[in-house]
């Protein structure tokens, strides 16, 4: 089945399937940029581990009125105690190690960083300083090297990167590329959730001209090929947080005009 959005799926966001996503989209971006590389550069994949937070909301019991109970009594003797279930239950956030990558453009000799290239992972934007407060500290760091720092951000939950405040209005998806020989001044695309997803471009060392991510493509490949719809009920909502009322109801047009509703 082919990617039924023009650009990024919100359905992907969801936590099942997102670290699915995420180490796809890296590896298809990879193979991507390096056919556009020259002898000189090579793509290297970094692998980490993140914990991250699965967290499903309780679910609540319905009891009948009338209850039948054996309350035959064991062979040692005693008093059968019969407890009433609990009308609540529910599971316990479990931080589980998610493995993820980011993708980094080196110089073959002596392995020079060049461009960092960082999909955005929910731990990145939790709040608190193991999330959101700990990527920023980890950007400013990066910000004063002399490497270009490329994000892509394709998750609308969470904390955003302090980078969007002066936007006159929230994206739902953003790229934001921090030029080496250009900052503080960066560049910031927003994305919506009706229209495609631009070229985007990855600088290297200078004189050496930018080579083009098309992130769109890289996204239809990967849903393309991993059976994505099998997992996913296009008659549900997204994923939290909630849509604009305004982009659900294009949603809900759109997922009709496609058959999926």
């Amino acid at each position: 089945m082919e990617l039924p959005f023009p650009g990024m799926d919100p359905y992907l966001e969801a936590p099942s399937i997102w670290p699915d996503v995420h180490t796809s989209l890296i590896y298809e971006i990879r193979q991507q940029l390096q056919s556009q590389l020259g002898p000189q550069y090579t793509a290297v994949i970094t692998p980490y581990v993140m914990l991250e937070s699965i967290d499903i909301a309780p679910t609540r019991r319905a009891f009948p009125d009338l209850e039948v109970v054996d309350t035959d009594l064991p062979r040692g003797g005693g008093t059968a105690i019969v407890f009433e279930p609990a009308p609540i239950t529910a599971t316990v956030p479990i931080e589980m190690p998610t493995r993820y990558g980011r993708l980094e453009i080196r110089t073959v000799e002596h392995q020079i960083l060049v461009t960092s290239i960082e999909l955005l992972s929910p731990a990145n934007k939790r709040p608190g300083p193991d999330g959101a407060d700990g990527y920023h500290q980890k950007r400013q760091d990066f910000l004063q090297s002399t490497a270009h720092l490329l994000e892509i951000d394709l998750l609308r939950g969470g904390q955003r990167p302090r980078i969007t405040r002066n936007l006159p209005s929230e994206p739902l998806y953003f790229v934001y590329l921090s030029r080496a020989n250009n900052r503080p001044v960066a560049e910031i695309c927003p994305l919506s959730l009706r229209a495609g997803i631009p070229l985007i471009p990855v600088p290297l060392r200078q004189p050496d001209p930018d080579i083009a991510m098309d992130l769109g493509a890289a996204l239809r490949r990967v849903y393309a090929g991993a059976g994505y719809e099998r997992r996913i009920d296009y008659r549900d909502e997204p994923p939290p947080p909630p849509l604009a009322p305004d982009d659900l109801a294009w949603l809900d047009v759109h997922l009709r005009e496609c058959g999926l509703r």
